[in-house]
């Protein structure tokens, strides 16, 4: 097996990198999520052993990548200047207020961020990336049915 030099995978995929990043880490952390993917994925690419479906593996890696990144917020404090901001603060840090963003539709990707995980990436896999639902079954390692469920329910 060969794979294509490491660059020709950067070429082809930073685009739908870079569009998932900002759509799973939102605006403020789309970018530096992204950079993580690309540092990541240049580490393990000499341990991949097959060039078959790179742009999910790309993608897979930028998933955790986003999940890692609400869960660091999540566990760093914040600082507050009065005690009853402390609720919005925090819901800020777990992601429920910074997750998916966009300034064409404010309302809608607060409604989208106040989703489940799992239906939250299903909704940016189908919507952001335009990915169909075996794809997204194959992200979310699940059934066709249930990627399609996770997108309606969405």
């Amino acid at each position: 097996m060969v794979l294509p030099p490491f660059q020709e995978l950067v070429d082809a995929y930073w685009r739908d990198v870079a569009r998932l990043a900002h759509a799973l880490a939102g605006p403020n952390d789309g970018e530096d999520c992204a950079q993580r993917v690309w540092v990541q994925a240049l580490e393990a690419y000499p341990r991949l052993e097959s060039a078959r479906n790179l742009r999910g593996w790309l993608l897979t890696i930028t998933r955790h990548a986003a999940i890692d990144g609400h869960r660091s917020r999540a566990r760093q404090a914040v600082p507050v200047a009065e005690p009853g901001e402390v609720s919005a603060a925090a819901s800020m840090a777990t992601g429920h207020e910074a997750g998916l963003a966009s300034e064409q539709d404010p309302e809608l990707w607060a409604a989208v961020r106040a989703l489940p995980e799992r239906q939250r990436v299903a909704v940016a896999l189908r919507y952001v990336l335009d990915l169909d639902h075996a794809e997204i079954a194959r992200h979310l390692d699940t059934t066709t049915t249930m990627s399609r469920r996770l997108v309606s329910d969405g």
